[in-house]
């Protein structure tokens, strides 16, 4: 059927059912879609009358499905409106009638169409295909495994509609159960193909029509030559999303290139009262060594903190790039009508008192203004933002000056400090810490947008509670990805569960793990809490990136070498089969009694020699992509001795041209932690007390190797 045909025929058959007041298609309406799409369901026909019903399973010549065809019931199993496996023209008969029966029973004012007959599907795995409007993604398709499992386990993995067969495909080894596919215990395998296109049809349904709410194939039937769905479900959207309003990548860059790089900043609520937010914001800029303009605004002074003020922001002189609000929430509004009129394109809104307190019509007045005059809002209810590479310390909070190639965002003020003071305490170089607040206009994709291009940054981290527009943060995530490394922090996993959802595809789409595969597909690193996401952002600009996927583990602790072992597994990593010649050379270096093999067990009493020499050859040979040192603190080779030992081979191959990503567990007295300090100052992430932490951040930058395109192989 050619698209437009295609597309003609759906458009007219949900015309109609809208205009009937329904959201519901009955299953032969369903079949309209299905046919039109190429998804492939049993053949069936409609029976108004007992008599049809006998004819047409007579047809099919052999055992039906018999189901109730009726608008207002939905959920016909639970109407006792389904008997499978009916065969006979007596028993045709008796299942009709008790079809009928049951419904009206059910439902008494249900309208009823007839009873669907339907050939019976060979037995196969049951599989469920589907797809969901999410809130955040808007069409997402899921897979899962049908039946108990589907059910209970939850068992789904979710893409953003439409997808290409290769990504269809890539579903059926995202699931727990993926073998099962594949044939396990003397089951055949199912037609993946077959599978696949059934997912890939469904997605672009969806895609095209975006009042469809939900589609549910359930189940479908695989077979080792088919995949074949035995009920379809669509059901239509009460109404369509408001769509937001979206900029060009230019725009973006332009207006975030004035908020990150100003050279004029007016402080709207400017103050020189110490403990009003409008005087830290001033002092902050002003001590900060903000080298742009700095212009305070307060209707009530002449002078705040030995500069100008003006009565108004129309009357500050010349362009402005960013207008830094101070002022209590009721009188925004009107102040930035006027940052409109003086054409100022960003607005830093640190009051709160909008929606987070339950006064959306506020912040809907200030989008509205904001829209209307084209000048970006970022905020409210946030701590302001810090640009370290221009000097700009636009916060009320305390100030933080150590440049570098980490970018940091946050939703809260709260997470934003405990960002600042992993910051100062790990001395991370920071490009810049931006609080996000309400994201009633500027948000996480906006950012993306600018740190992807910002040479200044290597590495962003971002935490979020939720994100307004999914599908731009992808965008932006998947543009940005190749470049840099992406961390998310994601709160809240707890599925908030699927509202009354009318389909099964519905009730499994709960809102985390929609975002977990989504941001997998974007190639976002995930991480699990705080502190992780702060450890990978600090992490990922200090290592090289990996060639390959064989890790070596070199320890003088057997008990550290079981726990890396076990770290690396868990980080999806893979432990090197060191082949008979590599492990005779690492034989040469370590005791009789120590163990080569994968991990090498150098043993605790070795002295720095045996360490600098197994660290070598690691270095050396380049079958080994990345090494995970475990250290024992003896006498023999105290903290001190071992940073340094490693740290200078680690620097002589660097100069030689082999970097490869080096991680340290030193355990030992309270000496170590010096140590890790001095090496991960010279490329080799180090943590003192845990063999998890730097395993996880080699994971993560595999992870990102592998997004970026720069590794093959699984993501």
């Amino acid at each position: 059927m050619m698209a437009e045909d295609r597309h003609l025929r759906v458009r007219t058959l949900l015309d109609t059912v809208r205009a009937e007041g329904r959201t519901a298609l009955t299953a032969p309406e369903g079949k309209v879609i299905a046919d039109a799409y190429g998804i492939a369901v049993p053949g069936e026909e409609l029976a108004t009358d007992v008599d049809e019903a006998v004819a047409y399973a007579a047809r099919f010549g052999g055992p039906v499905v018999m189901k109730i065809v009726s608008p207002d019931i939905l959920h016909k199993t639970d109407a006792g409106g389904v008997i499978v496996g009916v065969e006979g023209s007596a028993d045709v008969r008796a299942a009709f009638h008790e079809i009928v029966g049951n419904a009206r029973a059910y439902s008494a004012e249900a309208r009823i169409e007839g009873v669907q007959i339907q050939e019976l599907l060979p037995k196969g795995q049951e599989v469920i295909v589907g797809a969901v409007t999410d809130p955040t993604f808007g069409k997402v398709v899921a897979f899962g495994l049908g039946g108990v499992l589907v059910e209970v386990l939850k068992d789904v993995t979710f893409r953003l509609a439409p997808l290409d067969a290769d990504e269809a495909l890539s579903m059926l080894d995202s699931i727990r159960a993926a073998e099962i596919l594949r044939g396990v215990r003397g089951a055949p395998a199912v037609d993946r193909w077959a599978v696949a296109e059934q997912i890939r049809r469904v997605s672009q349904l969806v895609a095209d029509f975006p009042e469809i709410a939900e589609v549910d194939l359930n189940p479908v039937i695989a077979t080792p030559t088919s995949a074949v769905a035995a009920d379809i479900r669509v059901i239509l959207a009460e109404s369509l999303q408001k769509p937001r309003p979206t900029y060009t990548r230019e725009e973006i860059l332009t207006s975030m290139r004035r908020l990150m790089e100003p050279r004029s900043v007016a402080v709207i609520g400017a103050s020189n009262e110490q403990g009003k937010i409008g005087n830290s914001v001033m002092r902050n800029l002003i001590d900060g060594g903000f080298a742009g303009e700095i212009h305070p605004v307060n209707p009530k002074a002449d002078d705040i903190l030995g500069r100008k003020a003006y009565k108004s922001v129309t009357d500050v002189p010349g362009e402005v790039d960013v207008a830094v609000f101070a002022i209590p929430a009721k009188f925004v509004a009107s102040a930035l009508e006027e940052v409109g009129r003086k054409k100022i394109p960003n607005a830093v809104l640190i009051p709160s008192g909008f929606a987070e307190t339950g006064e959306h019509e506020l912040q809907d007045e200030i989008v509205a203004i904001g829209e209307r005059h084209g000048v970006r809002l970022l905020g409210p209810n946030i701590y302001g933002y810090y640009s370290t590479w221009q000097d700009l310390c636009a916060t009320f909070c305390t100030p933080y000056d150590v440049k570098g190639g980490v970018a940091l965002t946050s939703q809260s003020g709260g997470i934003g400090m405990a960002i600042l003071g992993f910051a100062r305490t790990t001395k991370t170089g920071v490009s810049a810490i931006v609080g996000l607040g309400n994201k009633s206009d500027l948000d996480e994709d906006d950012l993306l947008t600018w740190f992807g291009e910002d040479p200044n940054t290597e590495c962003i981290a971002m935490h979020l509670e939720d994100l307004k527009d999914g599908r731009a943060f992808v965008e932006a995530a998947r543009a940005t990805v190749p470049k840099k490394p992406v961390v998310v922090l994601k709160a809240g996993r707890t599925a908030a569960g699927a509202k009354a959802a009318g389909s099964h595809t519905g009730a499994l789409a709960g809102d985390d793990a929609v975002y977990d595969d989504i941001l997998r597909q974007a190639g976002v690193i995930r991480a699990p809490g705080l502190n992780e996401m702060l450890e990978y952002a600090r992490a990922l600009p200090v290592l090289p990136t990996p060639q390959g996927d064989n890790v070596v583990i070199i320890t003088g602790a057997g008990g550290s070498g079981v726990l890396l072992s076990d770290a690396v597994t868990d980080n999806g990593l893979t432990l090197m089969e060191i082949p008979p010649d590599l492990d005779a050379s690492f034989r040469t270096f370590i005791p009789p009694f120590g163990a080569a093999g994968n991990p090498v067990d150098i043993t605790g009493g070795e002295p720095p020699s045996t360490y600098e020499a197994t660290i070598r050859l690691g270095l050396e040979d380049p079958r080994i992509h990345a090494l995970v040192l475990g250290y024992w603190h003896t006498i023999v080779t105290p903290p001190m001795v071992f940073a340094e030992l490693t740290a200078r081979v680690v620097a002589e191959f660097r100069e030689r041209g082999i970097e490869k990503p080096v991680v340290a567990s030193l355990a030992g007295d309270v000496e170590v932690e010096e140590a890790c300090q001095y090496l991960y100052e010279r490329g080799v992430v180090a943590y003192p007390y845990t063999t998890e932490k730097p395993v996880a951040v080699l994971g993560a930058k595999y992870r990102w190797a592998r997004a970026a395109g720069l590794l093959g192989g699984r993501s």
